[in-house]
Order: C-alpha cells, then structure tokens, then sequence
C-alpha cells in the first residue's frame, strides 16, 4: 500500500486513478510518512522533503514551487504534465489575438464610463468606436516562439486564421514536428520570426537562455507596431523595455497572462489573471495525467514526463525490478552487475538511461531480489537510492 500525500485540491478524475486496494490518498499531516505527492501550485521550496518520498508529481507544467535539484540529490522523481492544458491555453491565446488587435479591453471600460447617458447611449457609442477599431488577423503574421505541446496547436489554429505562421524552436520534438501542419513555416532564427513577425506569441520554459528573451535588443529588431503575446512565463520578458517600446509606438499591445505590479494599468498593456490553464477539463487532464505518472512509477518503476530525471519506460520482465537512482559516471553500471553477478541473481533484463548529471537503471532480475545485494548496490558509490518492486 502506498501512501499519496495531496497538497492542493486533485481533480476526482485524476484521484480515480489511485485505487484505494493500493494508494491510501491523504490530507497534509505531519504524522504522515508519504510515498508520493500529488500537488498543484502548493509551494514546497522550503519544506522539509521526508525520506520516506519516492516521487512529486505536479499536476501542471511548471515546476517552479517545487525543488527539483533537492529532490535530484535525495533520489525522488518530479513529473510534470506537459500538454495537458495545452487545449485550455491555445484557446486563451486565441482570445488573446483578438485582444491585441481590437482593443477589445479598452472598448468595454470606456462603454461601462457611459452607463449613466441613457438615451444617449447609442449616439456616443457611435461616436467613440472609431478610437478602439484595430486590424483584422487575416493575413497578418504570426511568429511562434516555442514549438511543444501548446506552441504546435498555437501554430495550427492560426492557419485557420488565414494568417502566415512562423515557428522557431531549435529543440524541437519529434512528436511536435510530426504534429505541426505544413503550413506553418520554420524558421532557423530567433531574429528571422522576430523581425518578420506582426504579432508573436511565446510558448517556450524560463532558463538561463531564454530569461528575458524579450528585451532592448530583440525589440528593437521588430516590426513597428509588433504586438507580443505572454502565456508562458512572466520572466520571458523584459518588463522595463517592453514599457519603454509601448510608450514610444515600437510595440503596439503587449497581452499577458502573468501579471506584474509594474505592468497593471500601463497602456497597450492587457493583463490576464493566469487563466491558461483554469477550465475543469485542463485541471481533469492535469490529475489524470500526474497520478497516471505517479502510479506507474510506484507500481513498476517506469519513468514518464520527469523533469529531474530521464525518461525509461519498459515492460517489467522477470521476478523482481531493482530500480537503482544514480550519479551519471563512470563505472556505476559496473559495480551493479558485479553485485548482482556475485549473489548469483541472473538479469534478464537491464536498462540505462541518463539525464545530465543524474541517471536511472532498471533491473530485471530472475526471481526474489537478494536483501543483501540489494544493500551492496547501496554501497556502489555514485548510488543514491534503491529500491525493490
């Protein structure tokens, strides 16, 4: 029976997932040894990692309140659930096109100031719309920065538009690129899509390379009058240039979904409370996905959607699993089937995979796993965890 610590409000659809035969799920408490946690936006930087952890699963994209690179070195896994609100976010992108172009935000605050002008509604209406109308998206041009899960479906619903599409994304999969209609043009640069662009829509994670990626510089390469589109991270964007662009005509609307203290109430601004992934069926999808990770890690030690750690999803074949968490060097592999080879434990199966400086193996062993090999594996050195399915 394993024990699944739930830090936020789980989706019941995702919770359906853990049959309680073999998950006992939880509440927080302190008394609790738990397995796993289940967790939304629930903040865990600071909070004290329990040895008895074997995996975090965040039912979302980004891993931002959880510490991955503690969690590294205590040998737990973190999941994370890209694409599954990727749905939610095209279609708030969607409106935020609409948004950018129409001055949809500024028309309806300057319609609810008339309120009060009764029969003269009509009349004012009439008279003032002319300083709210913008361009239609119909061949304009669309530059995608970032071509995953939401960066592909972004590219195609705006072909559909009638717009020109280009995509940049220099580590783009090969799921995505199977998924990425014909029309939507690649682009080898940064500064091509940039320069080219009428609107551009970021879709890419917060890194070393891509903080402020929107800054002086790259704004200055852009179309006069470029609108720029934020549903990815606040930290994408360079907020001081991007105010200084609007106030001097270089941008002509910049929408996000991350708003800042020093970018509520700016003109050209249009600031949205981080709705991309609020509707029932992202949340649904998210848990579903998160527990389904966290079950099959638990159950048989297969590896899916980690951020920490790579990616090994294999059919268990064989009596036990040893699942061995590891430093990624030199002669680990080595010392575990010297283990494995001196009890006497015949593999039928072994895989190895590694993810910087972090890797996983898994071992199929013909019948009982020894206890005391098992212990020996944990002396290996560059062996962080182990464990026995």
């Amino acid at each position: 029976m394993f024990t699944i610590e739930t830090l936020n409000s789980i989706s019941p659809k995702g919770l359906e997932r853990l049959p309680s035969s073999l998950f006992q799920v939880v509440e927080p408490d302190a008394d609790v040894q738990p397995d796993g946690i289940l967790v939304r936006s629930a903040n865990l930087l600071d909070a004290e990692v329990p040895e008895s952890l074997l995996a975090i699963a965040r039912a979302g994209a980004g891993v931002n309140n959880i510490p991955v690179d503690r969690c590294s070195e205590a040998g737990i896994v973190v999941f994370n659930t890209p694409g599954a609100n990727a749905n939610a976010v095209k279609e708030l992108v969607l409106g935020g096109l609409v948004l950018a172009s129409r001055n949809v935000a500024g028309g309806m605050e300057w319609t609810a100031s008339i309120a009060g002008e009764g029969e003269a509604v009509p009349k004012l209406v009439e008279k003032g719309k002319g300083k709210f109308a913008g361009p239609e998206l119909a061949g304009k041009t669309l530059g995608v920065i970032g071509l995953g899960a939401i960066g592909v479906k972004v590219a195609n619903m705006a072909t559909h538009l009638d717009m020109e599409v280009l995509g940049y994304d220099p580590f783009i999969s090969i799921e995505s690129a199977w998924n990425l209609t014909r029309r939507v043009k690649p682009s080898v640069t940064l500064s091509d899509v940039i320069q080219n662009s009428d609107y551009i829509s970021l879709h890419l994670p917060v890194n070393a390379d891509t903080k402020e990626i929107i800054n002086k510089d790259t704004i200055a390469q852009m179309k006069q009058g470029a609108r720029i589109l934020n549903f990815a991270r606040g930290e994408l964007v360079d907020n001081a240039a991007l105010l200084t662009a609007l106030k001097n005509g270089r941008l002509g609307c910049y929408v996000t979904d991350f708003p800042s203290a020093d970018l509520i109430g700016k003109p050209g601004v249009v600031c949205i409370p981080h709705l991309g992934a609020s509707t029932p069926e992202s949340e649904e999808n998210c848990a579903v996905m998160a527990a389904d990770q966290l079950r099959e890690y638990l159950l048989n030690g297969n590896i899916i959607n980690s951020v920490n750690l790579p990616n090994v999803s294999v059919p268990k074949n064989g009596g036990s699993r040893i699942c061995v968490i590891n430093r990624n060097a030199k002669g680990i592999l080595a010392g575990l089937t010297a283990v494995l080879n001196g009890a006497g434990l015949n593999i039928e199966n072994m895989t190895n995979k590694s993810r910087g400086d972090y890797a996983y193996t898994m071992i199929d062993v013909e019948g009982a796993a020894d206890a005391a090999a098992v212990e020996a594996i944990r002396t290996v050195e560059g062996v962080i965890r182990v464990r026995v399915i």
